[in-house]
């Protein structure tokens, strides 16, 4: 007697698939540089980084001084409200 699969069908486990993160162009390697030779410097104290984001809702790059243990967000560029105004205008 033989026993064989129900349906013939074998199960095959997949990896998953990674994509390979996008080599970064020349004004985002200058601007890394620029924040590490500001944060190096401790321009803004020895408790405080630069960190650049991008906003998600306007989709506008915003500038943030950050403390380092808290992470608080010290002060911010274009500030929070700018970025809500810019949100709301371009949904109009």
């Amino acid at each position: 007697m033989s026993i064989s699969p129900v349906g013939g069908a074998t199960a095959v486990a997949l990896a998953p698939t990674q994509t390979a993160p996008r080599p970064l162009d020349q004004d985002q390697q200058a601007v890394i540089k620029a924040v590490k030779a500001v944060n190096g410097a401790e321009l803004f104290g020895q408790d405080n980084e630069v960190t650049f984001v991008l906003d998600r809702a306007s989709h506008r790059p915003v500038v943030r001084i950050v403390n380092k243990s808290s992470r608080e967000v010290v002060a911010q560029i274009p500030s929070t409200a700018v970025l809500q105004l810019a949100a709301g205008i371009k949904g109009t």
